[in-house]
């Protein structure tokens, strides 16, 4: 028997909500998403501007005419980001679980403000604090900020990071503000992510950072912190990183860590994606020291792949963190208050209930879970530096310590050709970086489905790529000289 005209439309893949009813036709249209393969890149992102433009309508459209117009946009425009060959920037892919849990913060929606707004969200928030600080082996009595990101994280951290040390000079910035206030120097590495200092520029001090010299491998040097921080005036902010973008490296936790305390300093980590290396015991020797710090930042919809957005603020320092954020006004005072206000521990005020899709994929991966993503992650990344490094004129510009591959290929040119063809032809997605002054690309592994598959399939993509534009070392840009 012919399939029917509807059959054949969900066949193809051409879903029309109109079919089914509209929670089920986004159920539908979720299931062909996920099972369907496609390029790793956007299908045909010209078509936007008239499928989502035009005037805004006067009546509006039936809800199934809405959807169908979405979904034919999201087709034309997405980048499949969730993909397990999608190696760009560093974005994970969102846990099927994730997903699902997902839906229901969306059809619940909680406002996640304050204990009476949703007391689900408040307690779901406090159980994932407890899991994290055991995952990752922090202090016990960090507390934890659930945020849009690790922007916002870095943000809250920060502003404690300043609290802290303000205060230790006598000076109340909640009240007095920074125009008269004590210095505090913020020291740097010489990679930290924009990120990091875009928020020391919101706390006004901007003006207040140097930079720590970093080696050839990306970690901050010891040496030069100490002399720095023997030198800087005032309160003392440390900011360092596990995992930086470009590279993965880890700093040297335990002497910053060392170097910070002994001048009466802040350290804070930028761990937005390393931090879930901590997961595992073959991994987490490369993040000793972690627990020596401060404060930490890391994102959920990175390495744990939860749907975007979740970032995570951790404070071993509760005083200062939720003085540097908190506030009061009268209708938010209750009498019935019983448990502990999310706001308080976060820049945001309202925001979705996303503490239940951390809970979500915490409790469905466990600890196990969670480092079996990390480990195959690694692993399939040392491979594919192994595999593109034995390639004459590819050279791996920094070891693969964690799920990061940095490599230069050649000049600015041919780096930016071998990248538009690997790209358009939506094999696999990867990002063009500079470092140390060289052009280079950066591979970020960092989906939950991304294994040895994924890597041998991304090495041969990415061979015929270099070998189509040039041959092996041309146009190779030499290093800088050592700047010390």
């Amino acid at each position: 028997m012919a399939d029917s005209p509807r059959q054949q439309r969900l066949a193809d893949g051409r879903i029309d909500p109109e079919d089914l009813d509209l929670l089920d036709s986004v159920a539908r249209y979720a299931r062909f998403f996920l099972e369907t393969p496609r390029p790793v890149r956007p299908r045909d992102p010209d078509r936007l501007a008239a499928l989502l433009g035009g005037e805004l309508p006067g009546e509006g459209n039936g809800e199934h005419a809405t959807l169908r117009r979405l979904v034919e946009a999201g087709e034309s425009g997405l980048l499949p980001s969730g993909d397990s060959r999608s190696f760009g920037y560093v974005v994970g892919g969102a846990l099927p679980i994730g997903i699902a849990s997902d839906w229901l913060v969306s059809l619940w929606d909680q406002c996640a403000a304050v204990y009476e707004t949703s007391p689900l969200a408040s307690v779901a928030e406090q159980v994932c604090e407890r899991w994290l600080v055991d995952l990752f082996g922090l202090p016990t009595g960090t507390v934890m900020g659930l945020t849009s990101g690790c922007t916002t994280a870095n943000l809250a951290c920060l502003a404690a990071a300043r609290e802290h040390q303000l205060h230790a000079a006598g000076w109340n910035v909640n009240e007095q503000g920074m125009r008269l206030s004590p210095p505090v120097t913020v020291l740097t590495g010489e990679h930290t992510h924009v990120s990091g200092l875009r928020c020391l520029r919101l706390l006004g001090l901007g003006d207040q950072v140097a930079q720590v010299d970093a080696g050839t491998d990306g970690r901050m040097d010891p040496r030069h912190l100490a002399e720095l921080a023997a030198r800087a005036p005032g309160g003392l902010i440390v900011c360092g990183q596990v995992g930086s973008t470009d590279c993965g490296s880890v700093d040297p936790l335990t002497e910053i860590a060392d170097i910070t305390h002994d001048h009466g300093g802040w350290l804070h980590l930028d761990a937005a994606c390393g931090m879930w290396a901590a997961a595992s015991p073959v991994l987490r020797p490369a993040l000793e020291g972690l627990e020596r710090a401060d404060s930490w930042s890391c994102d959920g919809h990175k390495w744990l792949n939860t749907p975007y957005d979740c970032g995570i603020a951790l404070c071993a320092r509760p005083e200062p963190f939720v003085d540097a954020v908190r506030f009061d006004a009268d209708y938010l005072q209750t009498a019935e208050r019983t448990g502990r206000d999310p706001m308080d521990h976060r820049v945001e005020i309202s925001q979705r209930a996303r503490a239940l899709t951390l809970w979500a994929i915490l409790h469905h991966e466990g600890r196990e879970g969670i480092a079996r993503i990390v480990e195959r992650n690694c692993s399939a990344a040392r491979e594919l530096g192994s595999l593109l490094a034995r390639e004459p004129g590819v050279e791996l510009l920094a070891p693969v310590t964690l799920n990061q591959v940095l490599l230069h290929i050649g000049g600015e040119d041919r780096t930016q050709r071998v990248v538009d063809t690997l790209n358009s032809a939506g094999t696999c997605w990867v990002t063009p970086t500079t470092w140390n002054g060289r052009p280079a690309v950066r591979i970020s592994v960092s989906n939950w489905q991304t294994g040895q598959e994924s890597a041998d399939a991304t090495a041969d993509a990415f061979l015929s790529a270099y070998r189509e534009h040039g041959e092996p070392g041309t146009s190779a840009s030499r290093p800088p000289a050592d700047k010390r």
